[in-house]
């Protein structure tokens, strides 16, 4: 179930993670990953294909007000994005480090698609902006997967690779 359908969670941003498609995880990788990366983080419905390899899973994380679904997807509309972001970024781009993720990134044809969300407390009130939201869980998750996959972050709202 996707946290869109939850009226406990909020949706507050989207990040990406493209890697290569070989090296997609497998479940088994992704929960071990994750377990290491932090001892408060529950995962829930998690989701592989028939060769085990990794699918969906949603991330939650009560201490930070916070959870994450996260989606695996790969293909042409993958190059084609990671070749997009890669073109644009490469403008504000200076530093070798990242001028390597970018080419690194117009050949990724796997993505993991990272929905943060934020919990609401007050659900009877529509404006809930409590600043509870610590955004701790997903950089935390980021770092992980793009640890596990040599896989590299774009943040596509800043226009940013992490």
């Amino acid at each position: 179930m996707s946290l869109f359908e939850n009226p406990r969670y909020r949706w507050r941003e989207t990040y990406f993670v493209h890697l290569p498609a070989e090296n997609r995880p497998s479940l088994d990788k992704m929960r071990q990953a994750l377990s290491v990366v932090s001892d408060h983080l529950e995962l829930a419905n998690p989701s592989a294909d028939d060769e085990g390899r990794f699918e969906s899973l949603t991330i939650l994380a009560a201490d930070d007000f916070a959870a994450i679904d996260v989606s695996y997807i790969e293909g042409d509309e993958v190059v084609e994005q990671g070749a997009r972001f890669a073109k644009e970024l490469s403008a504000g781009c200076c530093a070798e480090l990242d001028r390597a993720k970018l080419d690194r990134l117009r050949h990724c044809r796997g993505r993991f698609d990272l929905l943060h969300f934020e919990e609401i407390t007050d659900l009877d009130d529509e404006d809930d902006a409590n600043g509870m939201l610590d955004p701790s869980a997903l950089l935390l998750v980021l770092d992980a997967l793009v640890e596990l996959t040599d896989g590299v972050a774009v943040d596509p709202q800043t226009g940013t690779v992490l």
